[in-house]
């Protein structure tokens, strides 16, 4: 009901009674703003097709409802493209079960553990493709049959050499695993093995299909929630694959840098535009580099916020960065070039594009390389923020860490996101000068 009390949220990611020190979550369902279920229900024309301008606009007046936040997210992360019908999505939804099943099963006959309900901590090879005849490695790649887990390892070693990519993603494995054994450990849904498992299910697969990337550390906090909204796992698996879609050059690594830097290097710039006094401090200090950032960048500040906290700037990030051809520029690289005909939507409209997606449309605002996050503009957004702390209390790097660090759980998302696009416009006047 309109005008109604808010409601917290918390209660739909319900934390550990043990765990006292997890940050109060401020985002609140707030009626006549937050999205709900009525309102999304409501937004869909007979056939399917949904006016995402309408929903783009509530999402950031009040973020989304969480019983209703997985499918919604579906359409932000460019899985669906808003004007298709309920049959077409239906049959695009088939499509990519069987895809991820046909995969799943793939890497469970190179290794038998995928699937199995239990994931692995320890590592199965060495660097140089030997097996490791550890105990708890062969009690974790025991999966209760009569054998035990060295018949793996004769199974393996009868194959002949390993080929390199297999072997590289068979290293991969334990430290997916120790990951997930650490990613939102406060949370009740973590207690079920089963939803570890999933978690270490999703990661190990993309790990096997993205050639490029592979797996990185920090993943594992930007899958996690995709698993809590998402029931199916197949489905959980293409809404994290959409997001790294925007996210995976950050984990590019060239062996002397990170992709992630080139985004720090715009950081520093926006920095001296909107508060030179500030840079000049941090470079001062020995920050120019501005490497103190990196986590907000590579998790999307998932440390910075509470779980929900962090899911509420995450949707608010996507609907203003929103851009209807998501949907078609990913199915098109999905498919190759050679088959993109047919996939081309309706010119789209500027009123079907964020906010923040408008203001580069409008002002010129992408580079060569493509349009630059809003996530830049965030942290620039937090630093101005604490701008003073950060000029009157920093003495030296490791002052600047502590501040961040322990503004964790005290920042408000909506704030934040409002913050970043005044300074996403101000950057654009001054580009342009």
């Amino acid at each position: 009901m309109w005008g109604g009390a808010a409601e917290p949220a918390d209660s739909y990611y319900q934390v550990r009674p043990e765990c006292t020190d997890v940050p109060k979550t401020r985002f609140r369902i707030k009626p006549g703003k937050t999205l709900s279920v009525r309102k999304w229900q409501a937004v869909f024309v007979q056939e399917g097709s949904l006016d995402i301008g309408k929903t783009l606009r509530r999402i950031r007046r009040g973020g989304i409802h969480p019983s209703i936040r997985g499918e919604v997210w579906e359409f932000l992360l460019g899985c669906y493209d808003p004007m298709s019908t309920f049959e077409e999505r239906e049959q695009i939804r088939q499509r990519r079960r069987l895809q991820y099943a046909s995969w799943k099963e793939e890497c469970k006959q190179m290794f038998p553990v995928i699937g199995s309900g239990r994931f692995i901590t320890a590592p199965v090879i060495s660097e140089n493709g030997q097996p490791n005849y550890d105990p708890l490695v062969l009690q974790e790649i025991n999966l209760g049959t009569n054998s035990n887990g060295s018949d793996f390892f004769k199974e393996l070693t009868s194959r002949g050499p390993l080929d390199k990519k297999v072997a590289q993603w068979l290293l991969t494995l334990h430290q997916i695993g120790l990951d997930v054994n650490r990613t939102d450990r406060a949370l009740v849904f973590y207690e079920k093995k089963e939803n570890l498992s999933k978690l270490w299910d999703i990661l190990s697969i993309y790990a096997w299909i993205d050639n490029d990337v592979g797996y990185c550390q920090g993943m594992s906090d930007l899958c996690s929630p995709m698993i809590i909204l998402l029931e199916d796992e197949a489905d959980a698996f293409w809404c994290f694959e959409r997001l790294m879609r925007r996210l995976r050059g950050n984990f590019r690594s060239t062996g002397r840098s990170v992709g992630v830097e080139a985004q720090l290097t715009h950081l520093s710039s926006i920095t001296q535009i909107v508060d030179p006094k500030l840079h000049q401090h941090l470079d001062k200090l020995g920050g120019g580099d501005y490497l103190f950032a990196i986590r907000m960048l590579m998790v999307q500040f998932r440390r910075e916020f509470s779980f929900c906290d962090s899911l509420y700037l995450w949707e608010m990030m996507w609907a203003l960065e929103y851009d209807p051809d998501l949907f078609y520029v990913y199915e098109a690289h999905q498919c190759g070039s050679e088959k993109t005909e047919g996939l081309k939507g309706k010119p789209k409209s500027i009123k079907q594009c964020g906010k923040y997606e408008r203001q580069n449309m409008r002002n010129g605002g992408k580079s060569a390389e493509g349009p630059l996050p809003i996530s830049v503009f965030l942290v620039a957004s937090v630093l101005k923020d604490k701008s003073y702390k950060l000029m009157t209390e920093a003495r030296g790097l490791d002052d600047v860490v502590k501040i961040l660090n322990d503004m964790t759980g005290n920042l408000d998302a909506k704030k934040t996101c409002s913050g970043a696009i005044k300074i996403h416009k101000r950057y654009l006047r001054k580009a342009k000068k």
